[in-house]
């Protein structure tokens, strides 16, 4: 679910999506977990487009006011010549009318200064040492030392000092919206199936994996009227007896099941391609969740018992790198700069480093996360389980490295990767993968609604269109 970095392009200051509708900014989101946890729902960070040529620069004047603060001219014809060039650069010139794209860009502006007001008033802020790491982040995405970026930024007609400032103010945006809109967010089991109904029933069959458990109770070809009705009443028993609190699937089927399988393999069919399975089969479990029975089901053999055993969503991947963590979370405060916090979990990692402390001691005594009590263990976790610069850190390491300090959301953080593998996800796991899907389109939509009722709530007053 990582989002790599295209071009160079500051997605929260240059891009318009299709149908005019802006990119929300920075890839910093967290989850509503006890320290790291990762929803995802907003592009990468990334560099500023250099400055398209404007032609003779007009007087500058204000064109709306936003709660008392004006939006200018400039400030509009600066955007839309970014958001004119990067659209230029993805839709091979196609691009909507200047006119449209102006009120597009001006009503993103007016947004933005509501939410930097919002940010101001509420007492959100972001301190030099998160600003430094997340410069030097995109420096790094992009291929370049910092230094570079800086030099490409000038030649491009962005300053150093300007290219902060607009960073700075996303990253107050994106730290206002994970505070008013992340926590409300909320996936339930329900959603997660739901989100697997629909993709079970638009998903090529070639494309997903199930696991049957079967239960077969053959019918002979000349059977009465009344053997058909004796043998589906055994399948109805089987059935039941499958379904029973803490049923043993496999006991049932060595019992019931007339199929090779049900005395060999505990009933287990095997993981397979949908389209191995007969449509039958396929058909009666669609919709059905893991765990799930069905049955009796009639074919021309006679009546089946199916048990969803196993199922690998389509699109998700069966096996991936996991990691094996450790971590010390500092959390800033009045008394705890940011810059305070790294300084002294840089000292941890000298004396760790040196022989002359534990890591898992250190974390019990200082971490402010729900880890501590186990030495900030993580336990082992699949890509997409922590927030992006976590991740990022995480993914820099070698088994029993130690990261520098790092800002997320949640506060400071020391980092150590302990294991690194290649594991088969369990059901749970893909559930959980499944879960940060439905949570990044639920936060996509929740956003949306934010900022449209945070637009309705400031007061607004347009004067001259831009030009």
């Amino acid at each position: 679910m990582n989002h790599r970095v295209s071009a160079l392009a500051f997605a929260c200051l240059t891009t318009l999506a299709c149908g005019g509708a802006f990119a929300q900014g920075l890839r910093m989101p967290g989850s509503a977990g006890a320290g790291i946890g990762r929803p995802a729902a907003a592009p990468a960070l990334s560099l500023p487009a250099p400055a398209a040529a404007q032609g003779p620069q007009s007087a500058d004047f204000i064109v709306a006011v936003v709660n008392s603060e004006p939006v200018t001219n400039n400030e509009v014809r600066a955007r839309l010549a970014r958001a004119e060039q990067q659209l230029a650069q993805q839709q091979g010139g196609n691009r909507p009318p200047r006119e449209l794209l102006a009120r597009e860009v001006l009503e993103r502006l007016i947004i933005e200064k509501a939410q930097m007001q919002l940010a101001k008033e509420s007492g959100v802020k972001v301190e030099d040492f998160a600003l430094n790491q997340a410069e030097q982040n995109i420096a790094q995405q992009n291929g370049m030392t910092l230094d570079d970026m800086h030099r490409r930024l000038a030649r491009d007609g962005t300053s150093k000092e300007r290219f902060r400032e607009e960073l700075r103010s996303q990253l107050l945006i994106q730290r206002l919206r994970e505070r008013d809109v992340d926590a409300k967010v909320k996936v339930s089991d329900q959603d997660i199936d739901q989100f697997l109904r629909e993709q079970q029933s638009g998903a090529d069959a070639s494309a997903m994996e199930i696991n049957l458990g079967h239960v077969l109770i053959l019918v002979p070809e000349n059977a009465t009227p009344t053997q058909v009705a004796q043998l589906q009443a055994r399948a109805q028993s089987a059935a039941d007896k499958a379904r029973a609190a803490g049923s043993d699937f496999a006991a049932v089927a060595a019992e019931f099941s007339d199929a090779p399988e049900g005395k060999r393999a505990g009933g287990l069919l095997g993981l397979r391609p949908a389209d191995r399975y007969p449509d039958l089969f396929v058909n009666s479990v669609q919709g059905l969740p893991v765990g799930g029975i069905v049955g009796p089901v009639r074919s021309p053999a006679g009546f089946h018992v199916l048990k969803v055993v196993e199922r690998n969503v389509a699109g998700l991947p069966s096996t991936v790198v996991q990691n094996h963590a450790r971590h010390i979370l500092l959390r800033p405060s009045a008394q705890l700069t940011e810059a305070a916090a790294a300084a002294r979990l840089s000292d941890y990692r000298r004396r760790i480093l040196a022989g002359q402390a534990d890591f898992a001691t250190l974390a019990r005594d200082n971490s402010v996360d729900g880890s501590a009590k186990q030495g900030g263990d993580l336990g082992w976790a699949s890509p997409g389980r922590y927030v992006p610069e976590f991740e990022q850190a995480l993914s820099t390491l070698k088994p029993g490295d130690i990261s520098e300090p790092l800002v997320s959301r949640f506060g400071v953080h020391l980092i150590q990767l302990m294991e690194r593998r290649e594991a088969k996800l369990t059901q749970r796991e893909q559930r959980d993968m499944v879960r940060d899907a439905v949570r990044e389109k639920k936060l996509e939509e929740a956003y949306a609604t934010w900022a449209q009722e945070l637009r309705g709530r400031a007061y607004v007053e347009y004067r001259e269109p831009p030009q």
